[in-house]
């Protein structure tokens, strides 16, 4: 028999059977499906996605939330058809964790200059550096100071490196230089030597990685041209400006996570290009055992009538 209370997973791709275990053990008694009985599937109560399809939800009469697998939601606003619920971010310390991990591991990569060395080893060449700005000559600005930016940024902090940060709105992180909105941007891109990208991508985020975003950019610290880390969202970035700055000195270097379409195509000029790092949307995998207890239990507390945590602002878009 029907459970009268089943939680829709939609993530296809994923590993779906670790996914249902480990819900499973939060929510017993509880059915975890694949899929709805019909469109109008009247016992579905709550959906836990990634870039589900087109319409999935939208006639589901009894959902009463979307839950995010991911830290961001972008995937989710691209159904145009969605039902009138909330839709849940994932907020956890293990991505916050992982994502700051990524962020600590590029920044350090380009400081210490990993990419010049990865090619002298290749070339068998023996190149000493006789100099070697220290962290506190460095200043990384962080763009996006959300959860997952103040971690980053507390972490750069502790490894002696400046930080300044741009959001929307007007933040106050310690151990930051904070500057918002498009008043502060100009400023922002002449405060820093790497550039790290944690932004939400919204219709005013999309494309802001461009030559016009590039060319402000300040050239005159100790790493030269400066460095750009996106580990946001690939819609965030114009893939064949970050090509053209790189070839025209706009930047130094960039290591990519997320990219316009992915799997990144075959053919791209990225994978090739002597100054990319390439990896593979890996910055902050989300980790089934760390996360189905939080969602299950943002569940178990909007059943008991208790307001749900990590809301999107669905005006925002994030």
């Amino acid at each position: 028999m029907m459970s009268a209370e089943r939680i829709l997973l939609s993530a296809p791709g994923w590993d779906s059977e670790l996914w249902i275990g480990e819900l499973e053990k939060h929510a017993p008694g509880r059915d975890i499906v694949l899929e709805t009985d019909g469109a109008t599937d009247p016992s579905i109560r709550f959906a836990v996605v990634w870039k589900q399809p087109e319409g999935l939800l939208s006639s589901l009469p009894n959902l009463k939330a979307i839950f995010s697998l991911g830290a961001g939601v972008d995937h989710i606003f691209k159904d145009t058809t969605l039902p009138d619920v909330p839709i849940v971010r994932i907020v956890s310390d293990d991505l916050t964790a992982r994502m700051s991990e990524y962020v600590v591991w590029q920044v350090l990569d380009h400081h210490r200059n990993g990419p010049r060395y990865r090619r002298q080893q290749q070339n068998h060449s023996w190149g000493e550096t006789r100099q070697q700005a220290s962290a506190d000559d460095v200043t990384v600005g962080i763009m996006g100071l959300g959860e997952l930016g103040r971690d980053s940024a507390a972490k750069l902090n502790v490894l002696g490196f400046k930080v300044t940060g741009w959001s929307r709105r007007q933040q106050d992180v310690d151990g930051v230089t904070c500057f918002a909105g498009p008043e502060g941007f100009g400023d922002f891109l002449a405060s820093a030597d790497i550039f790290v990208v944690l932004l939400p991508l919204t219709d005013e985020t999309r494309g802001i990685l461009g030559l016009e975003t590039f060319r402000r950019m300040t050239r005159r610290g100790p790493l030269g041209a400066p460095v750009l880390i996106n580990a946001g969202r690939g819609g965030l970035q114009v893939e064949a400006d970050i090509v053209a700055a790189l070839d025209e000195g706009l930047l130094s270097a960039a290591s990519l996570d997320v990219f316009e379409a992915e799997p990144l195509g075959k053919d791209s000029p990225l994978w090739e290009h002597p100054k990319v790092t390439v990896t593979p949307h890996a910055a902050a995998s989300s980790n089934a055992a760390r996360l189905a207890g939080p969602i299950v239990e943002q569940m178990k507390a909007y059943d008991r009538g208790e307001p749900l945590a990590n809301l999107v602002d669905k005006s925002a878009g994030y």
